[in-house]
Formats: structure tokens, C-alpha cells, sequence
């Protein structure tokens, strides 16, 4: 199995390294022709870029529509607190998460997500810190909901603020935050959190201090993450002055060379490394991904679905030509090899039983951890597999491991 030996600090390395033993057949001669000087493979990858502009504004798009789906069902909550509305805004919650999942593989080429103003740390920072925003078992009066006297006035202004203020873990924005205050702590080892609706209703019937200022908290902050994500939809819609423009007028190497750092970056560092690899090495519930809300297998299956979308260029109504395209004109095995790895890594966290934190708190060799195991060593290797992608299609990457 292939657990990295240090997923708390990656480390940087170049493809040349990674290739270097593997692959010494790959190095070009003097008298070798790039395929890049082929009028019809840089046409067919021009297909490629522009059918990928496509994918991005068609999941952007529905993980907008899902996003304002839960900031209504959020609004109708708070406006008759009730449990049956806060089962629905729960539900509206895991559903929106399914296309965002698939979106991270937009991510680690600095695009309109996490670009230099990107908005991706108050979109989904994590892990969170859930003293920092509200009561928690041992701290009845914890968090900026609890503290009027350092937060006076809860507006979106100061939530911004707040968000990493004080350190990688203090954050106040996004969907884990939302996802915190719609199911408080986790602490059933068998389920999810269970805050009551009645932590939003004031006076004798409420459950927790400052129902108030809870109320507008989450208003405020969902209609946050609804500004957010449009904004970065905006940029990759078509026809616009936008990012998406820039990306499809760009060299096509260059763009594909993008589209296989979001997949490879994903697949190894973040997804296999940080996502999985540290939580299955500490056992930590507070180290899984959405960890209120037991939701974490669902995550990380909808992150290795977007990186599958990319290499075959498709996603909802869109479906037409991806990396595979110009793979598959090189070396129909390699493409061949990359198409069974992604399968199957989504196979293999398929099979991952939920919830993710009993998965990874079960015994040495028990099914439920070795499950775990299995699909961290199917992404390591299709990293590996897309960095030798690159590799045959001349693009060198920088990818942690």
C-alpha cells in the first residue's frame, strides 16, 4: 500500500524526478517531432480547452443552482424554526456539496477560485474550530455568537474578518461552517451531530443562549457562500470579458497543462494526502472533511468523479472531447491505464463504508480501514499515472506529494 510517509508537510518534487526510473524511454531525441508542432493535434486540443470552458461553467452552474437551494430552505428555517425545516436545509446541504466536490479539480492553477483574490479559503476552509463560532460540549458560552462584547455586531463584513484570524483552524465562513451550525458537534460515533432546531428560537422555548444572533449568522453567512460561488461561476461563464475567455484564447499547451495540474494536485497531494492519508494515519474525526455532518465519503467521492470528468471532458449536458482525446492519439495504452486508475479510485472509495470516522477508527485489518487504505493507494498511483500523462504530452509539472 502506498501511504505517504509524510502527509502533514508535502513535499515538492518535479515530474523529471518522478519519471526519471519509470519512464527512461520517454525522453525526446534530438530528431523526435513534438506533437505540439501538428497543426491538427494542437486543433484537436484547442477541442479539448474549449469543450473543458464548457464543463467548468455547466458544474459551476449547478453548484450555484444547489447553493441557492440551500440558502432558501435556510431562510425558511430560520423564518419558522421547526424540525422538519431543519431536516430540509440539512438536506439541502449534502446535495449542494455533491457538484462543489466535483469543482475542486478546478482548483491549484490560480483561477478565479483560489487566483490571488480567489475566494476558496470562505468557501471551504477547513478543518474548523467549532469553539470559534458557537457553544460546544464543556463551553456553553463559546464563539463569536456567544461573545458580543469582542463581535458586537454579526455582519458580513465582520464575518469576513474573522475568517483565519487567528489561525489556520478559526474559521468563520463557508460551507463548514454553515454545515456546523445546521448539525453542531459530532458526538455520536455512529452518526452525525443532532443540534436541535430550537438553538434558532428565542425566549423559553430556546435551547441556547443568544438565538438571536445564531439567526443572523447563518443567514448571513450562507448568503455569503451563494456571493461567493457566483462570482466564480461568473468567471468561467461564456461570452463574457472573463476568465474563461482568457483560458480558451491561451496557448492550448498551456491550458491543458493547467487542467492536469488541477487533476494531479487533487488526486495526490490534497484528495490522497491531506484528505484521506492524515486522518487515516491519526484516527481524528476532527481531521475528516465534513465531519458535523458525517459526509466526508460522499466529499471525496465527488472530488475523484470531477477528476474523472476532466480526463474524459464531461459533465452534465456536456460531453465531448477531454485529455483523454489527445492520450489516446499518442499511446492508446496509457490512455487506456489512466481511464481503468480513475475508475478505479472511484470504485474504491465507493466501497469506503460510512462514516468515514468509524471507517478509519475501526481496528488494524478490519474491512472498514483497509477499505480506506485501498483507495489511498488508488489515487497515489493514478497520480503518478497522470503525471506520466504530462510527461508523454511534453508538460512538465510541479506536484506535491
Amino acid at each position: 500500500m502506498l501511504l505517504s510517509e509524510n502527509s502533514k508537510g508535502p513535499r515538492l518534487v518535479t515530474l523529471a524526478a518522478l519519471l526519471s526510473a519509470a519512464l527512461p524511454g520517454l525522453a525526446c531525441t534530438p530528431e523526435a517531432t513534438s506533437p505540439w508542432e501538428d497543426e491538427a493535434f494542437r486543433a484537436a486540443a484547442t477541442e479539448v480547452v474549449d469543450n473543458y470552458g464548457a464543463l467548468v461553467s455547466e458544474n459551476y452552474a449547478a453548484m450555484v443552482t444547489s447553493a441557492e437551494a440551500l440558502d432558501a430552505a435556510i431562510a425558511a428555517l430560520l423564518a419558522d424554526p421547526s424540525e422538519a425545516r431543519l431536516q430540509e436545509a440539512r438536506a439541502a446541504w449534502l446535495v449542494a456539496r455533491g457538484p462543489y466536490g466535483e469543482t475542486e479539480v478546478f482548483r491549484f492553477y490560480g483561477g478565479p477560485i483560489d487566483g490571488e483574490d480567489g475566494v476558496e479559503g470562505q468557501v471551504n476552509a477547513w478543518p474548523l474550530d467549532e469553539v470559534y463560532i458557537d457553544y460546544v460540549e464543556g463551553a456553553p458560552m463559546g464563539g463569536i455568537i456567544n461573545d458580543p462584547e469582542t463581535y458586537p455586531t454579526i455582519d458580513t463584513a465582520a464575518l469576513i474578518a474573522a475568517n483565519e484570524a487567528l489561525g489556520e483552524d478559526t474559521i468563520s465562513t463557508g460551507w463548514h461552517a454553515i454545515e456546523f451550525l445546521l448539525w453542531g458537534q459530532d458526538l455520536d460515533p455512529a452518526g452525525p451531530g443532532d443540534r436541535p432546531y430550537t438553538d434558532y428560537v428565542a425566549g423559553d422555548e430556546g435551547t441556547a443562549a443568544n438565538a438571536e444572533r445564531r439567526r443572523t449568522y447563518l443567514e448571513l453567512v450562507s448568503a455569503l457562500l451563494v456571493e461567493d460561488l457566483s462570482s466564480v461561476a461568473a468567471a468561467w461563464t461564456a461570452g463574457g470579458d472573463n476568465y474563461r475567455a482568457e483560458f480558451v484564447a491561451a496557448d492550448p499547451k498551456e491550458s491543458v497543462r493547467k487542467m492536469l495540474l488541477g487533476m494531479g494536485s487533487l488526486s495526490g497531494a490534497e484528495l490522497a494526502g491531506e484528505r484521506m492519508t492524515v486522518a487515516y494515519e491519526t484516527r481524528e474525526q476532527e481531521d475528516e472533511h465534513s465531519c458535523f455532518s458525517d459526509n466526508t465519503h460522499a466529499d471525496l467521492l465527488a472530488n475523484a468523479l470531477g477528476i474523472e470528468n476532466v480526463y474524459l471532458g464531461r459533465y452534465g449536458a456536456v460531453n465531448g472531447a477531454g485529455i483523454t482525446t489527445l492520450v489516446g492519439r499518442l499511446d492508446a495504452d496509457l490512455d487506456q491505464r489512466m481511464r481503468d486508475e480513475l475508475r478505479a479510485s472511484v470504485v474504491a472509495i465507493e466501497a469506503i463504508p460510512a462514516p468515514f470516522d468509524a471507517a478509519i477508527q475501526a481496528p488494524d485489518g478490519s474491512p472498514e480501514r483497509e477499505a480506506v487504505g485501498a483507495a489511498i493507494a488508488a489515487l497515489q498511483a493514478q497520480t503518478k499515472t497522470i503525471a506520466e500523462v504530462a510527461a508523454l504530452l511534453e508538460i512538465e509539472l510541479n506536484l506535491e506529494e
